[in-house]
């Protein structure tokens, strides 16, 4: 699904507050992934990177890091929307971040975002967006994080 195009501050504006902006494709997070998100974290809890011993764990296998979870908001943002007419975008912050669930090796993400509100800062506006993270099929959502994002002109 292509990601709504939203153009310059009046376009941010127009946003509906509190209404679903989209989602993104399907995302399936490997081991490979997690692996390499443990040495870049240096986050090696063997629930996350002993396969073997993880297939005797609580979660009958490897499960991915939640902070690689919430890591993966810059890749699928852009998926459900797009913003022009500004110069730089800048992460920054959350406001509240929870890891409902489990992400299971293998599994497959798809990410929602609501806009909660839109503030205007110095040079432009801030977007706090709830991102919620799923696993295709599961009960509860993987991630749910209200994100910070300013959009400068």
């Amino acid at each position: 699904m292509p990601a709504r195009i939203v153009n310059g501050i009046e376009g941010v504006r127009a946003l509906p507050v509190g209404e679903p902006l989209g989602q993104s494709e399907l995302f399936e997070v490997t081991q490979e992934a997690v692996n390499q998100f443990a040495e870049a974290t240096g986050d090696h809890q063997w629930i996350h990177v002993d396969v073997e011993r993880a297939k005797n764990g609580p979660f009958g296998g490897p499960i991915a890091h939640g902070y690689l979870t919430l890591s993966l908001v810059p890749r699928l943002l852009p998926e459900i929307i797009e913003f022009t007419g500004f110069g730089l975008t800048v992460n920054y912050g959350c406001e509240k971040v929870r890891f409902p669930s489990p992400v299971p090796v293998g599994s497959k993400l798809r990410a929602t975002a609501t806009l909660d509100e839109v503030t205007d800062v110095k040079g432009g506006v801030q977007l706090a967006i709830t991102m919620t993270i799923a696993v295709e099929d599961a009960p509860k959502p993987a991630c749910v994080a209200t994100i910070l994002v300013r959009q400068l002109v």
